[in-house]
């Protein structure tokens, strides 16, 4: 089994958190995959974001305001 590191946005209202995963790659079966634990990390983050808990949030992810911008 071989993994890569890869970065998963996760969007929620008016924020948007950059959360680190790692993927997992196998030969056979469904690949590439999230762990467990990944995927419950960002399950927690997207809670957070929904709640209004930013501080939660940022302690396990990079968190972003979105702004729309007029052209």
């Amino acid at each position: 089994m071989t993994s890569r590191h890869q970065t998963k946005l996760v969007r929620e209202g008016q924020f948007i958190a950059e959360v680190d995963v790692e993927l997992l790659e196998e030969k056979e079966g469904w690949a590439p995959y999230l762990s467990l634990e990944d995927a419950r990390r960002l399950d927690a983050v997207r809670e957070a974001l929904r709640e209004g808990d930013l501080k939660r949030a940022s302690q396990q992810a990079k968190v972003f305001r979105l702004m729309p911008i007029a052209v």
